[in-house]
């Protein structure tokens, strides 16, 4: 049953329903749940399918989203979160969720959105692949310093509000709310020890945390990056240049925690990328290395890695299995980063080019295939959409096989085109967005068909799920 709000004339009270003993009963992209109501589809945040609740409804152009009032029963299937900040955190949305459920919603989601976006009808989808690890997982984490605390549901009665100095993650949805973290499941030792012990000093020197509206304030970020090799690297960004402060606080790091690098950088910038600043290393390597498969990775401050380091061999087998290579073929690999799957797959082909925007990574994939004396790889800097032009392939070959990594966003419409103009005989797609692939994978249909995709597990307890899909150039035989 449901019943209007009140008898208020505006239009955003008019567009707001309540609705009472209302079953959730999909799971949908974005980590929100799905119910019907009044034949609306309505887009839950925080619940599970099986869950009966009452809903606030408001209306939008084409579609709608619901708040829940109250939880009238919970899912039979429901599990009790692991993690303390669960209901502030906004991060990993899944916990309530068994493992083996979360597979199968992910594995619906891919598709869903190849048969809806990509035009696909029946994609041949193969099993997803499970995470080894569903906690601590992850290589790389960055925490934020604010002197704005959100206050916690439990207190302030599920109205945040702002208190005090906090080192942790930014409230969903908010870019100037910082949640204190006391524990982050995400991230294997030393992770919090070194960010318990970096506000504990902070506080006791009276630094200040960062004040995120007016730019102001001396401590601002604290990165993480580990490896299945046991080194760390701890990069922080200081949001004003104190030296002897700056000293003091990297001296506490470096003389506490056996770091395998130690690095800092100034930015007073409005926004917290560290991509166009200066990475100074302050004590040990400017780097940390990753181990696959007998091959050794350099990772510097910048660098883009796969965030499951065990998730991504299981993720590069696939895209081995899908390339197919006999030695002979010249391979792209577009969006490469620091030259994973470049370096990964250079044993089997005749040569491989590497395409990324970010200099940086492109010395850390020229250096990864040098100390893996690996010589028949070849990599480019730049927008992938100005690199890739008629010349540059002419220059290094046409492709057999194109391996394409892009960002949440997708391609750029101009690289369609340039495959399909290049034409190689075999596109693989990873993806970590399946949305903007089906899109890409229509925009590629004149010349390719998806021969099957492969769904794996890389963020487990979150919506995110990444796609392989194999695609074949059908005007070739």
């Amino acid at each position: 049953m449901h019943r209007n709000l009140n008898t208020d004339n505006t239009q955003n009270m008019r567009k707001q329903i309540e609705f009472e003993n209302i079953e959730i009963t999909d799971w949908a992209a974005e980590g929100k749940a799905i119910t019907r109501v009044d034949n609306m589809i309505v887009f839950v945040k925080d619940v599970i399918p099986g869950d009966i609740v009452n809903l606030r409804v408001k209306r939008k152009k084409s579609y709608a989203e619901g708040y829940v009032i109250k939880m009238v029963k919970p899912s039979p299937d429901a599990l009790t979160p692991f993690c303390s900040h669960f209901n502030d955190c906004g991060g990993c949305v899944s916990q309530r969720m068994s493992y083996d459920e979360q597979l199968k919603y992910k594995e619906k989601q891919v598709g869903d959105q190849l048969q809806r976006i990509g035009g696909i009808k029946t994609p041949v989808i193969k099993p997803i692949l499970p995470s080894a690890k569903t906690i601590f997982y992850r290589n790389k984490l960055e925490f934020t310093f604010s002197q704005k605390r959100w206050l916690t549901s439990a207190e302030t009665g599920n109205n945040g509000d702002l208190d005090t100095n906090a080192l942790g993650f930014h409230v969903s949805g908010r870019f100037d709310k910082v949640l204190d973290i006391d524990k982050c499941w995400l991230q294997d030792s030393p992770s919090n020890e070194i960010r318990t012990a970096a506000k504990a000093y902070a506080l006791a020197k009276g630094y200040k945390f960062f004040d995120i509206k007016n730019k102001t304030g001396f401590l601002r970020n604290l990165i993480i990056r580990t490896s299945s090799t046991g080194e760390v690297m701890v990069i922080v960004v200081f949001g004003s240049d104190c030296e002897p402060e700056r000293k003091d606080f990297m001296e506490m790091l470096k003389n506490t925690f056996d770091l395998t690098s130690l690095q800092y950088t100034i930015n007073t910038k409005g926004n917290d990328s560290i991509q166009d600043l200066d990475i100074i290393c302050y004590s040990g390597k400017p780097y940390i290395e990753e181990k696959m498969e007998g091959l050794i990775f350099r990772i510097g401050p910048k660098s883009f890695y796969q965030t499951n380091s065990e998730q991504a061999c299981t993720l590069y087998k696939v895209v081995r299995k899908y390339a197919a290579l006999g030695g002979n073929e010249i391979v792209y690999d577009l969006y490469t980063g620091t030259g994973t799957i470049a370096n990964y797959l250079a044993e089997y082909s005749k040569k491989v080019v590497g395409i990324e925007y970010v200099p940086e990574a492109i010395e850390d994939a020229k250096i990864n295939s040098v100390i893996n004396k690996i010589r028949n790889t070849a990599f480019y800097s730049g927008d992938i959409k100005d690199v890739l032009t008629k010349d540059f392939i002419l220059a290094n070959g046409l492709p057999d096989v194109a391996i394409i990594d892009p960002p949440r966003a997708g391609l750029h419409p101009s690289i369609p085109a340039a495959l399909l103009e290049a034409e190689p005989a075999k596109i693989i797609y990873v993806s970590c967005n399946p949305a903007t692939q089906a899109r890409d994978i229509f925009m590629l249909s004149s010349k390719y068909e998806l021969v099957e995709s492969q769904p794996v597990d890389m963020f487990p307890h979150t919506h995110h799920v990444e796609n392989i899909a194999l695609l074949r150039n059908f005007h070739i035989n």
